[in-house]
């Protein structure tokens, strides 16, 4: 870490890689199976946005990078790995986090701290963040957010109305829930929470001294329809039709898949409504009943018919949310904000290529600072399906438990080490075999033992792992190897 005065501590030089069995003196050794860090190696070098070549010791070891909290839990500056496993082989620190790697001191220090500025790129799916000192990137990293609330909330609302036409008739009631001011949909305000969560997360920490989030508006009409202006804002598509009319003529009263007339037609989702379609008219098409059923689930690219599925438009679902929650974010976070054209300009003038993490580098002020080696890539997940029993009745009327909660001391999506591979526990078995995956769902071993399984860390509602942000030295290794 660079000096910026009398108060800087000096941090050592000396670094281990992390592997899976600690060295002598690393800063897991001593540590439970339960608490250690799971083996994360870094092989990887740091550069800055200046196209250098040669990289120096220095960069390298302080491109490995370890979160400390005071005594207090307060956050200060992070240190290297090699400070922080003198501290914790000293017994002044404490492991209180695997992913970010942190530690505690567990002595009184008022710590030297300096003005960091944390970056928020605001997406529908995924979040950029990056917080940037005045000489470096102490963090970067993507969170790709949950897509599946509006889904499994439609799937409770068929079951709680199954089992009330079980059990007794009610005449329906309409207009009996008020909706305060500002309420948003569930599946909006799910994600809108996500970001504030993941704020508060990095605040913990690090001491973060202002944030700054990107917000964008969109305007969806001219997204459709680049052309448009003036009195032809107040003129949808549908003007002067009616739905079922308006796809009559617009597919020429025929089948959009097999080509029948003069047969009953329906209307037809082009992406269906349960893989993430809207009732959108762009989304609409006509077909027969036969083409209907056959066509099931299934997209009309998948069905065999991508003229069909160009016609679909492009989704307006983040456009919406973005147009939706932007000051919302802003105001309740009480913080800065930036656009995106500001943003793209200044990334170009950097010459870095379009990602999350370089856009949030960009929103947090970043310019020539020293770039992060290494990026955090998360994933919310579900923490459990409360649901005692599954929907469908086994033969007799019995009913089938649902998901097991915990197995062995293992639950769904925890990080564990399977030989020297670090995975995630996608499916559990009652008698102790596990579905094993990696971040993106690829299957790494479908029925594998507890007792080949070390757990590393608890999922809390989302998985984590590191990943290098730049590309290793041509010999296969890093600079890290060899010390």
């Amino acid at each position: 870490m660079r000096k910026e005065g009398k108060n800087t501590q000096q941090l050592g030089r000396s670094i281990t890689p992390w592997s899976a069995v600690p060295a002598s003196g690393s800063v897991v050794e001593g540590l439970k199976d339960s608490e250690r860090v799971g083996a994360v190696s870094f092989d990887v070098k740091t550069l800055s946005n200046n196209s250098e070549e040669h990289i120096t010791r220095e960069q390298v070891e302080h491109s490995v990078l370890v979160f400390v909290l005071n005594k207090h839990g307060k956050p200060l500056m992070p240190c290297t790995a090699g400070k922080a496993r003198r501290l914790l082989k000293q017994g002044k620190a404490k492991v209180v986090n695997m992913t970010p790697f942190s530690i505690q001191l567990l002595y009184g220090s008022s710590g030297y701290k300096q003005d960091v500025t944390l970056g928020i790129d605001a997406g529908y799916k995924t979040v950029g963040y990056s917080a940037v000192t005045a000489g470096r990137e102490l963090i970067a990293g993507e969170l790709e957010l949950r897509t599946d609330i509006k889904r499994l909330l439609e799937k409770r609302r068929t079951y709680r109305r199954d089992r009330r036409n079980r059990k007794w008739y009610r005449k329906p009631r309409f207009g009996n829930r008020g909706r305060k001011d500002g309420w948003l949909a569930p599946s909006l305000e799910h994600k809108l929470r996500s970001h504030i969560k993941l704020i508060e997360r990095l605040k913990q920490i690090l001491p973060i001294s202002r944030v700054i989030v990107e917000v964008a508006s969109f305007d969806t009409q001219k997204m459709q329809r680049p052309e448009i202006s003036g009195v032809e804002y107040q003129q949808g598509e549908l003007q002067g039709y009616e739905v079922r009319e308006y796809l009559l003529e617009k597919w020429q009263r025929k089948c959009a898949y097999c080509g029948k007339k003069n047969v009953p037609l329906e209307v037809e989702h082009i992406v269906p409504k349960s893989r993430g379609g809207s009732d959108r008219v762009s989304n609409l098409t006509i077909a027969c009943h036969e083409c209907n059923q056959k066509k099931g689930d299934l997209t009309a690219e998948e069905f065999g018919f991508p003229k069909v599925q160009r016609q679909a438009g492009q989704p307006l679902k983040a456009a919406a949310f973005m147009n939706i929650i932007r000051w919302k974010l802003v105001n309740m976070l009480g913080c800065n904000w930036t656009y995106g054209s500001i943003t793209k300009y200044r990334r170009t003038k950097l010459g870095l290529e379009k990602s999350h993490v370089n856009d949030a580098f960009v929103i947090a002020g970043g310019t020539n600072q020293e770039r992060t080696g290494y990026i955090y890539m998360g994933k919310q997940v579900r923490r459990q399906n409360r649901s005692l029993y599954k929907a469908n009745l086994l033969k007799g009327g019995r009913r089938k438990r649902n998901t097991v909660k915990e197995v062995k001391g293992f639950r769904r999506f925890d990080k564990v080490l399977f030989g020297k591979v670090r995975c995630f526990i996608f499916g559990l078995r009652t008698r102790g075999y596990f579905d094993l995956r990696d971040l993106e769902g690829n299957k790494i071993g479908g029925d594998v033992s507890y007792k080949k399984l070390r757990l590393i860390e608890r999922s809390r509602g989302m998985i984590q792992e590191v990943r290098s942000a730049i590309p290793l030295r041509p010999e296969g290794r890093s600079l890290l190897a060899q010390f």
